[in-house]
């Protein structure tokens, strides 16, 4: 018993030794080699991110609350406190281009339908899945000037394909399209939409294919039909998937402007106008710099506050 106990108390100390050279050998000092290896790998890169990111960010900031043109120099910055938040507060065009970017969001849960649903079918259906993924994918990966340009001649409102097809089937009077105040914005939907499937797909595929394929074997067992274990498994599983694709959507919604610039540059009649657009409009037309800069501060705002409802809102219909 006694000699037991003696192995134990050696194996104790011993331990403890151990723990001791191995807890002097991790002291800060030690590895200062390797520390200094890993700092000169993200040393560009923090540092390209600070001049081009961080800074850009804290003088939109400053610039926000100045009366202020990047031509004049920084010298000349008046300081006017939130004037030109009360300003952008109270501009019809503003306003109308937020109410503009509410609809464009709702492309988004559009084109997150459309995406899960042809996901699902080439992922148990289709043969050649691979081909499929390149197809629709190459609408996101394409040039978003040269779609825009390739939509500006398909919804010509008297030349178009899209009209000329119309007439011949026995529409009197087609759409204007890009060139009607009234289908002007949902134009852009449409294109956001069609861009914006590929994307979704690829991800809804890789999202699927971790479904595990026992559930749906033991949902046909108990005699569910298809559109019950659509609804009942994949929908659920794939929420997560779903809830990302929508955050992310939302945010690119507020970011739309290369293609309305192209297709209509916020027309006709600033139907198609966006926040966006009207912070270029400002900032390089109108060389207000310190009122645009109150437009992208407010912009952050906005959809921080969208992400976090977002992100609330998540507990109650993703599963994780």
């Amino acid at each position: 018993m006694n000699s037991e106990v003696k192995v134990e108390t050696k194996v104790v100390q011993t331990t403890k030794s151990k723990i001791r050279k191995r807890a002097k050998k991790g002291s800060p000092f030690s590895g200062w080699k390797e520390n200094l290896a890993g700092y000169a790998f993200i040393g560009p890169m923090f540092i390209g991110t600070s001049i081009l990111v961080l800074f850009p960010i804290l003088s939109s900031f400053v610039l926000s609350f100045t009366d202020w043109n990047f031509v004049s120099g920084y010298e000349n910055a008046k300081f006017v406190g939130f004037e030109n938040f009360t300003k952008l507060l109270t501009n019809a065009l503003f306003l109308k281009g937020l109410l503009n970017n509410v609809l464009l969001i709702l492309a988004v849960p559009i084109t997150l339908l459309f995406s899960l649903a042809l996901a699902v079918i080439i992922n148990k259906y289709v043969y050649l899945k691979d081909l499929f993924k390149v197809i629709y994918f190459m609408p996101f990966i394409s040039s978003v000037v040269a779609v825009a340009a390739v939509f500006q001649v398909l919804f010509h409102p008297t030349k178009g394909p899209i009209n000329q097809l119309l007439l011949k089937l026995g529409v009197d009077n087609p759409p204007g399209w890009i060139a009607d105040v009234t289908f002007a914005l949902p134009s852009v939907m449409l294109i956001m939409v069609w861009t914006g499937i590929g994307f979704n797909l690829i991800i809804y595929l890789a999202g699927l294919q971790n479904i595990p394929k026992e559930l749906y074997e033991a949902a046909q067992i108990d005699g569910a039909t298809a559109w019950s274990q659509f609804t009942k498994i994949t929908i659920p599983l794939v929420s997560p998937t779903t809830f990302l694709l929508f955050v992310t959507g939302v945010i690119s919604s507020f970011k739309v402007f290369d293609l309305i610039i192209v297709l209509t540059n916020g027309g006709p009649a600033n139907s198609t106008i966006t926040p966006v657009v009207y912070l270029y409009q400002q900032a390089f037309v109108e060389l207000k710099t310190g009122y645009a800069s109150a437009i992208s501060l407010m912009m952050f705002v906005i959809i921080l506050i969208i992400t976090y409802i977002q992100f609330i809102g998540q507990k109650k219909w993703v599963n994780y």
